[in-house]
């Protein structure tokens, strides 16, 4: 927040008629804050979003096409893969930041205990290897050896659709879903297998999205052997920690027996403009993001954004910033995720996506909870998906 009120006061010193106010929205409000308050007078002019919901606020009119310019502008400084999850309806509704990706994080410390020389490579090896870091205290767990989130949709889902895109299973093919897919039920029979055998305890999942919550606790106090999460947690990890963040490894997704490569699941945010907003705010808008992306704005070739994002230990996806920051990608924690880039599969964003992640996540956390078996929660969460997707007109 420090470093984007920075940046907003440079731009602020170079255009005096115009102000940036910037406010904070806790991520599980920020959808619901926008649908509310985007055709306001006082509403946001320009957002941080999630690339998931992109679909929804195009619909809407709450995501303002780009100008030629802008458009020009982000068509040449970013990847194609990333200006393509920008553009939709045919042109570009924003500018790209982040681009976040999931992999295997494991506490090398209780690995070297528990006599495993090196993190899994494939599923089975992920349940021997869980079941070994697993300690009870007579008949309580006090030390998992897989962890998974509930609680929180995109934490549910990422790190399991991360194992079913890693045993070449997939969500959706174009809009249809493959959650009855052979490939995916296996992945659900994963974590049922895991939770059977106590390797996986429901009691240490719970998560929310503004604070991470019990869930990392549980990893950086050494109760949790190994998660599937994201790069972005780095800053906490680092935070939480202290010295024992030398403990924690990055590797990639374990392979599952129908699969032929680790294929994490990646998203990315993008930084919008209200399509309500009134003519005269849409252009400071424009204007405020092509500076704040722009190469001028930060330190030695970075943008600000790449700046701030990477302050954050997270990965700017404009092609100069990556170069501009290239000696801190060398970091072994965020090195380790760059590397797994070209493989990572993103997450599909279609109308209707934010209900359906939701339903996927229910369905996930009753395996967990014991209320569904691994096909009946998937047959189920094909049937309500289906719906989902066709009333969104997806």
């Amino acid at each position: 927040m420090t470093a984007l009120k920075a940046a907003a006061a440079a731009f602020h010193t170079k255009n005096p008629d115009v102000t940036v106010d910037i406010r904070a929205v806790p991520f599980a409000n920020l959808l619901s804050t926008l649908r509310t308050q985007g055709a306001s007078p006082n509403g946001p002019t320009i957002a941080g979003i999630y690339d998931l919901w992109l679909p929804e606020l195009v619909r809407d009119g709450l995501a303002a096409p780009a100008p030629s310019d802008v458009a020009a502008d982000v068509k040449a400084a970013w990847p194609g893969n990333m200006v393509d999850d920008v553009t939709k309806q045919g042109q570009v509704r924003g500018y790209p930041n982040e681009v976040d990706l999931y992999a295997l994080n494991y506490n090398k410390k209780l690995f070297a205990e528990a006599g495993i020389p090196a993190p899994p490579k494939t599923w089975d090896e992920l349940k021997a290897d869980a079941v070994k870091l697993t300690k009870r205290d007579g008949g309580k767990v006090t030390q998992q050896g897989f962890g998974v989130i509930t609680s929180w949709a995109s934490g549910a889902v990422h790190p399991w659709l991360s194992l079913v895109d890693s045993n070449g299973g997939q969500l959706l093919d174009g809009s249809t879903p493959k959650l009855d897919d052979p490939k995916v039920v296996a992945a659900a029979q994963l974590y049922a297998d895991l939770i059977k055998s106590g390797a996986t305890q429901p009691s240490m999942s719970s998560a929310n999205a503004n604070t991470t919550g019990p869930y990392l606790d549980n990893f950086v106090n050494g109760k949790t052997g190994m998660i599937i999460m994201a790069n972005w947690w780095q800053s906490a990890l680092k935070q939480a920690m202290g010295d024992r963040y030398s403990d924690v490894g990055v590797a990639p997704v374990p392979v599952g027996p129908d699969g032929t490569a680790s294929a994490g699941v990646s998203y990315s945010w993008l930084t919008m403009v209200n399509g309500k907003a009134s003519p005269a705010k849409q252009d400071a808008a424009w204007k405020f993001l092509q500076f704040l992306n722009g190469p001028d704005s930060g330190k030695s070739g970075s943008s600000a954004m790449g700046d701030i994002l990477m302050s954050m230990g997270i990965l700017p996806s404009r092609t100069s910033d990556l170069t501009a920051h290239k000696a801190d990608l060398s970091d072994p924690f965020i090195a380790a995720y760059v590397a797994e880039l070209p493989n990572a599969k993103p997450f599909p964003t279609v109308l209707g996506g934010e209900a359906m992640s939701q339903a996927v996540q229910k369905h996930i956390e009753n395996i967990v909870f014991g209320k569904e078996t691994a096909q009946q929660a998937m047959t189920a969460a094909q049937s309500e998906v289906a719906s989902i997707l066709a009333k969104a007109g997806a």
